[in-house]
């Protein structure tokens, strides 16, 4: 499964995303996950074609923006919870948020 994470740089997400990596590798879960930062969510959408969008805290107040543009195209499009949002948060985020989507 593809899972993009938007955050507001692309930036402070790389230790949740590795975080979130590693415990798919845990679980034996496929999940390929990037991320970017907001000004790059339409080329990422297209170019990586997710599965699902997770939005990072920081950037909640474009959360309508994204499940607007997920709803046109049938992409799911989910916040990630503040206190989810840290290494150790990220069982819980592939738990409660990506495996919902999975097959």
């Amino acid at each position: 499964m593809k899972v993009l994470m938007v955050c507001s740089g692309g930036f402070s997400s790389t230790i949740v995303v590795n975080a979130i990596k590693k415990e798919a590798d845990k679980q034996g879960l496929p999940i390929e996950i990037i991320a970017c930062g907001t000004p790059e969510f339409t080329l990422n959408v297209e170019q990586f074609q997710p599965q699902v969008v997770i939005v990072a805290p920081q950037v909640k107040h474009r959360y309508a923006y994204f499940k607007e543009e997920g709803d046109k195209i049938n992409l799911p499009v989910e916040q990630i919870p503040l206190n989810a949002y840290t290494p150790l948060g990220a069982p819980k985020i592939i738990n409660e948020i990506i495996k919902k989507y999975m097959d």
